[in-house]
Parts: C-alpha cells; structure tokens; sequence
C-alpha cells in the first residue's frame, strides 16, 4: 500500500508548488456500500471533520466533467431517477467542485503548464470497477457513434435535471410535513392526493427518516410502500433495509422496526 507515500508527495507538491500550508490525514476505510463508496464515505468524513475544526468556508474537490459524464451513465444503466441522473452537485453544503467544468484533459494541461505532477491512482484502470469500463470502453464507444461532444451533452443534461430535481425535492419536503402526522405515520388520504412524483419523494424520505440506509433503499422498495397507499387491499407491507417495516393502519402509513411492528 503506497497510499501514505503518495499522500506525502501530494502534501509537498502543494507546499512547494503553490506555497498552500497541507496536512496529511489518516483515515480507516469501512465496507459499507463497496470499497468505492467506503473509501469516498471515509474521505469526506476526513474532510468534513477537518473543515469543522478549523473553521474552512468551503471543501474544494476535484470532480471534473469526464466524471460529471460518467456518472449520468451509470445512473441511466441502474434505471434510476432524476436525482441521481443530474450527476454530480457543484455546490452541495461547504463541499465545492471548481473543475466540474473542465475535462479532465483540460485539467491534466493545466498541471503540465503550471509545473504541477499528479498521481494516476491503479484504481483508475481497473477494470473490476463499473466506472472504470465506462470510462475506458463505453465513453469512447459513444463518441464513436454519436460524434464528438457526448460528454459535455452529458453534463448538461446532468444541469437541467438537477434543477427539476432540487424543485421536486422542495415540494417534496413540504409534502411531507403536511402529511405527517403528530404520531409520526403518514396519512394516506393526504398522499393520495399528490402526484406521484412527489408521492414516492416523501414515502422515500419517510423511511430515510425512519433509518432505512439510503445505501440500500431501492426503487422497488418504495414501490412497494406505494402500493400500500394506492393498491391496498389488507395486506401486510415489504420488509425495509435496516430492519424496518412499514405497514397500512387504517388510513396510516406506519413505519418501525420489526420487534414493534403493529
């Protein structure tokens, strides 16, 4: 494992090369959600600790928009929805993504003429890795066939459905208390009368808040929880990540663990 290395070399590239004062910090990587989601979840843990301790504004990362293309695509390929399609947020609490604009290309030439060596992590060409095939393989295949062009039409679409998905998200959350009830459970009547779209965006957020693990709260799960609202008819509800159950209570949707299921 050279990760302690190339952390070191990074930190003195930064010092030498940019004059920026640069702490190395240690992490412990879980398993939760794959060693890519374990190592992404313990990076920003890292940082977001280290913000808060020293007061920093702001997180800057260095997505770009080869990884803005991605990740629509990998998004279309699971069949997920629009939250997941609009990509990666520029913006997203303290974390900001300057390069989100920039290709990738663009930002190695930009290393090149600044003087600036950066590390092409093994990790990057593996292809055990979905987004690795998708970078090496599907992305060329794309531009072969359709034109150069498919990456920056990639990332726009990624912008134009963030905006509608920051606006459902909105509705969506006021949708929610409106439903809520002071016991918790969530009128039927009141979710009935909303759209789908917003519908299944506050029974989602209902078993978020219940502890289900977004990780692990699928599509077809929430399905299943809508089918108590507009197909019930007696019976029981579909057991939830995290130990969970919801279950139809008269004109109640009421979620909780299973030793207290009702």
């Amino acid at each position: 494992d050279t990760s302690a290395e190339v952390a070191a070399t990074a930190a003195d590239a930064v010092r030498d090369g940019l004059g920026v004062h640069a702490d190395v910090v240690r992490v412990a990587v879980g398993t939760a959600g794959g060693p890519e989601a374990a190592a992404r979840a313990a990076r920003h843990d890292a940082l977001a600790a280290y913000a808060e301790e020293h007061g920093c504004a702001a997180v800057l990362l260095g997505h770009t928009r080869d990884d803005q293309a991605e990740t629509v695509l990998l998004g279309l390929a699971r069949g997920s929805g629009a939250r997941s399609l609009s990509g990666i947020a520029p913006r997203d609490g303290r974390l900001r993504r300057p390069l989100l604009g920039l290709t990738r290309a663009e930002t190695e030439a930009v290393c090149r003429a600044s003087g600036l060596a950066w590390w092409e992590d093994p990790h990057n060409t593996d292809p055990r890795y979905a987004r690795v095939r998708v970078r090496r393989d599907l992305l060329p295949g794309l531009e072969d066939a359709l034109g150069p062009g498919v990456g920056a039409a990639l990332a726009r679409s990624a912008d134009l459905l963030r905006d509608d998905a920051d606006l459902l998200d909105e509705l969506a959350a006021t949708a929610y208390r409106e439903s809520t009830r002071a016991d918790g459970s969530l009128d039927v009547d009141h979710l009935l009368g909303l759209p789908r779209a917003l519908r299944t965006r506050v029974l989602r957020a209902a078993a978020l808040a219940a502890g289900s693990p977004a990780t692990d709260l699928s599509a077809a799960h929430v399905t299943e929880i809508d089918r108590l609202v507009t197909r019930w008819r007696g019976q029981g509800g579909p057991a939830l990540p995290g130990g969970l159950t919801v279950v139809r209570a008269g004109p109640s949707l009421v979620f909780g663990r299973a030793s207290t299921r009702r």
